[in-house]
């Protein structure tokens, strides 16, 4: 496989797993200052976008946009999934599961040649 197709896919899921700490990592925190608490968020989501950047850049040459959006937003549900669980403690309901089933859904339709 060519290395344009898998790298995007690599560098956004660790691209994710920065930004989803950076945004919902400190809910478990409910007690620590905004003032504290954004700086850090902001420190972490910056090697979010270190490894965001080069997925986007790289993809664009194999992958349209709206492809890499799309796989963008599957990689976040999977992540943010494992997060919520482990992370934060909470629960996914059948209702979760069949929302991110649709979204899994649209990018068949973002990734499938419609000629």
């Amino acid at each position: 496989m060519n290395w344009n197709y898998l790298a995007p896919i690599v560098l956004l899921c660790c691209s994710n797993v920065f930004m989803t700490f950076a945004w919902y990592g400190q809910l478990r925190y409910p007690h620590a200052a905004l003032w504290v608490v954004i700086p850090l968020c902001w420190s972490i989501a910056f090697f979010e976008y270190c490894f965001a950047v080069p997925a986007n850049r790289i993809g664009h040459q194999v992958y349209s946009a709206a492809q890499l959006k799309t796989m963008q937003e599957v990689i976040t549900l999977v992540v943010f999934a494992v997060f919520s669980v482990t992370w934060l403690g909470e629960p996914l309901r059948w209702n979760h599961f069949v929302s991110f089933g649709l979204i899994v859904g649209a990018a068949f339709f973002a990734f499938h040649n419609w000629k």
